[in-house]
């Protein structure tokens, strides 16, 4: 064999431990920032004044939305910090932050400790966490993305929400078990901690893992190009706007089936329809299990078909059966089941090639903070407000949230039908 042909051979194969150390501390994120959506109905009135559980729960909410809008400038800074510094010393910082505020709720007082000072501390932590997540998303897209052949940037691409979904899992999945052992006495009054305080555990590993990847070469080609660029988010705008308006166009879809799925039903279930805490974690934990065995699949398909057929099958039909499926959240574990596992499973023909989406609209000196400034303005704005959406709107009508998102479906259509075709493109 030619040395060239081994080269070829080598470029082909997986890097496994690569890319499980990127998305390991992925994982880590999105366990720590999930688990604040899935056990905020036990602790929202441990940091408010007791006697009104759903204005606890409207406040709780409201600083998950105000976390939020901290993730664009997040994205913003070390999006930037990673394309002039480097992608990994960027993904390290993101862990620290986000462990950081994992450990810091799981440790904090009670209203009923400290008053007022207890709800300010929260917001504190999830302002840290807002900010990690923030330039996590945008930064380790952009390394998966890079260091993919072209050939197979979607295969690559697939571990980012395989570590996103395996997280969301391990979450859910304890949700279920301390919703079965404890009571909703022993949740409210100490149990909640548990999972923040197990984020400061998995961020040791994420840490330890990650220090042993290795820098991209396009940034290494392209850090002094990024450094002499002035004013860089204004560049993205006049330089790359149809770009910019893509992004925002399906990241809000994708939001919106995220925070809806993934957390906000989780409440609204157990709230608005009177399901058993243990039999939506249950659903949440199957339809979570399909949802990350169908990554990789789709990935490589998207290599062989690619990407803009998923991406159209995904927002025509999330537009066509949100509304239905919406019908059958109920007591019953049954309809549970179809909700979650129809909804997640459309929802993997977009997260599946997420990263080599993004990766694909922006040039290399301007890619964190291009997907970072972007993505996560329309996620602050479609995803912080959704758990907050989907109680109010319950409160109007039953289906109400849901014909939003189904609105929110047909634009993503409409925006994706304007995109090229990237399969197989060498990134810019």
């Amino acid at each position: 064999m030619t040395e060239s042909a081994v080269q070829v051979s080598q470029r082909h194969r997986l890097p496994v431990r690569k890319l499980f150390a990127a998305s390991a501390g992925n994982a880590l994120e999105w366990f720590d920032w999930t688990i604040y959506a899935t056990f905020s109905i036990y602790f929202a009135s441990a940091f408010f004044p007791a006697g009104n559980d759903t204005l606890a729960l409207i406040n709780t909410f409201a600083t998950y939305a105000l976390a939020f809008f901290f993730r664009p400038l997040g994205g913003v800074l070390l999006g930037r910090f990673a394309d002039t510094r480097g992608r990994k010393p960027a993904m390290i910082l993101t862990i620290v932050l986000m462990a950081g505020g994992s450990v810091a709720i799981g440790l904090l007082p009670t209203f009923a400790q400290v008053g007022w000072l207890a709800p300010i501390l929260l917001l504190l932590a999830r302002v840290a966490q807002g900010l990690s997540l923030g330039g996590e998303v945008s930064n380790a897209s952009a390394y998966l993305g890079e260091i993919a052949p072209p050939a197979r940037r979607g295969r690559y691409s697939a571990f980012f929400y395989i570590s996103t979904g395996s997280a969301v899992l391990v979450a859910t999945v304890l949700g279920f078990v301390l919703a079965r052992t404890l009571d909703k006495a022993q949740l409210a009054s100490w149990g909640w901690r548990l999972p923040f305080l197990l984020g400061g555990v998995f961020g040791l590993v994420g840490l330890w893992l990650r220090r042993s990847i290795a820098e991209t070469e396009l940034f290494e080609q392209t850090k002094a190009k990024a450094r002499k660029i002035e004013r860089p988010l204004l560049t993205t705008l006049t330089h790359h706007p149809k770009a910019v308006g893509r992004l925002v166009g399906f990241t809000m879809l994708s939001t919106l089936c995220y925070y809806t799925f993934f957390s906000a039903l989780t409440s609204f279930a157990v709230k608005n329809r009177h399901a058993g805490a243990d039999a939506v974690f249950l659903a949440l934990s199957v339809g979570t299990a399909l949802f990350i065995a169908l990554q990789y699949p789709l990935g490589a398909l998207s290599d062989r078909f690619g990407r803009k057929p998923q991406l159209l099958v995904w927002s025509g039909a999330t537009a066509v059966v949100v509304v239905p499926l919406s019908t059958l959240i109920g007591p019953g574990v049954g309809g549970l089941l179809v909700v979650f596992c129809v909804g997640l499973g459309l929802y993997t023909a977009m997260t599946s090639i997420a990263p080599a989406i993004m990766s694909e609209l922006f040039p290399t000196e301007l890619r964190g903070l291009g997907i970072g400034a972007w993505y996560n303005l329309t996620v602050a704005i479609f995803g912080g407000t959704a758990p907050l959406l989907i109680t109010l709107f319950g409160a109007v009508s039953p289906t109400l949230y849901f014909w939003y998102v189904a609105a929110g479906a047909a634009i993503a259509f409409a925006v994706i039908l304007t995109l090229p075709e990237t399969r197989g493109s060498e990134l810019r």
